[in-house]
């Protein structure tokens, strides 16, 4: 681990020093925190500042957008294909539609580059050099400090089973039942069989750490609703067709097929897809009641799999929050995880269409972050699957607005806040 400086005091200066020898390791737990209030940028090792700098952002028609992004792409040398080629040395990309992390030559420390996060050269090349590629950048207008988050919804390894006492072996009395009885002991011939040299225990070679994992817990959307339909038509004997959440022509037809063995249930129901349909679909298959909240998971941003979960007191927001896993214990089972909440005001068509009636939980007030977390089921399958998983600079992201437009092939999770 590097030393633990607080570099950049006052936010003015951006010549800071480093240690040279900057792990691998610690550059993955690194957080990167933008304020667009202060014009400023921290950067934490856990809960510890370990650089800071002023910054340029977005002007007014070119806003920086606020939201929890990821650096996707390094370049030390960069063009940028928007504005006639204008230089952005040591360019960190956050999105592929065009806002990076960049030096300039004018950081006036007030709003006034085209979208991105303008830093002065020296610093913007010292962070170039901190940082790996999925490190979490957060911009927000405020400031955020990230807090030690622990909770019982969040995933730890799981601790190794403790090895038995030899339960099963009958032990015998070290005395004999009478004192006059001899006691007999066995022995080796030490004479016939020389004692062999100790021989030194080698230690254990220690296992690479697993590349970290982003997951993403929002609410379901219609693509998850329709691999779901899908995957559960086709194991009743209906040809879904592939579970890729489009309804293409062979879901529509095995939809139509299932509604047509239940005309009763769908008399009223006019809509291709429904709550009805899933439920009834679910019964059948004997799956009780359908989920209403889905956890995503990527590495190496890309896709690896995903699974449903539960969301109780659906009308109620979950709000938008950012967990990091900044140590893994393996032996003990624990792990140190780190949590902020970002403010993210739902508009009232996004509350309808995600039937949402009261969106207190998007308020950073009083314990948001436990009240949503706590309102989280995860089947004890899927937590598994992920407590095997987890590696430091894993990292957690809780929306209701699903997956941002700005996600896609070669990104983690994306989540916008304010366009």
């Amino acid at each position: 681990m590097f030393s633990r400086l607080v570099f950049g005091l006052g936010l003015l200066s951006a010549t800071a020093l480093v240690h040279p020898a900057l792990a691998a390791d610690a550059a993955r737990t690194l957080q990167i925190f933008v304020s667009k209030d202060k014009q400023s940028l921290a950067v934490y090792d856990g809960t510890e500042v370990v650089a800071t700098s002023k910054v340029s952002t977005g002007k007014d028609g070119h806003t920086t957008p606020s939201g929890i992004f990821s650096v996707l792409e390094k370049q030390k040398y960069h063009e940028s294909n928007l504005y006639s080629a204008a230089p952005m040395p040591f360019m960190q990309r956050l999105t592929w539609s065009g806002i990076a992390l960049h030096e300039s030559n004018s950081v006036p420390r007030y709003p006034a580059s085209h979208g991105c996060v303008r830093m002065p050269g020296a610093f913007a090349k010292m962070l170039y050099g901190m940082t790996d590629p999925g490190v979490p950048v957060i911009i927000s207008d405020g400031e955020l400090v990230p807090q030690p988050i622990d909770h019982p919804t969040l995933f730890h390894p799981e601790a190794p089973a403790a090895m038995p006492l030899l339960s099963d072996v009958e032990l015998r009395p070290s005395m004999p039942d009478s004192p006059e009885k001899p006691v007999q002991v066995a022995m080796n011939d030490t004479a016939a069989m020389p004692m062999p040299a100790a021989q030194p225990i080698a230690a254990p070679e220690p296992e690479p750490p697993s590349e970290p994992i982003s997951m993403l817990i929002t609410r379901r959307t219609l693509r998850e609703t329709v691999i779901d339909i899908q995957t559960l038509l086709n194991q009743l004997g209906f040809s879904a067709g592939n579970p890729d959440g489009l309804l293409g022509p062979s879901t529509v037809q095995a939809i139509k097929a299932f509604k047509t063995l239940r005309p009763a249930e769908f008399a009223a129901d006019k809509s291709l897809v429904s709550d009805t349909l899933l439920r009834e679909v679910y019964a059948a298959a004997g799956k009780g009641e359908p989920p209403n909240g889905v956890i995503m998971v990527r590495q190496a941003f890309k896709p690896i799999f995903e699974a449903p979960v539960t969301i109780t007191d659906p009308g109620l927001a979950l709000g938008t929050h950012f967990f990091t896993l900044h140590a893994v214990d393996e032996r003990a089972g624990t792990a140190d995880w780190l949590g902020i909440t970002l403010e993210n005001n739902l508009s009232r068509e996004t509350m309808k269409r995600l039937g949402i009636t009261n969106q207190e939980s998007s308020i950073i007030t009083g314990k948001p972050i436990a009240r949503s977390l706590s309102r989280i089921t995860i089947p004890d399958e899927t937590r598994r699957k992920i407590d095997a998983l987890i590696a430091p600079g894993s990292t957690l992201t809780i929306s209701d607005t699903g997956v941002g437009r700005e996600t896609g092939e070669g990104t983690d999770f994306i989540t916008i806040t304010r366009g």
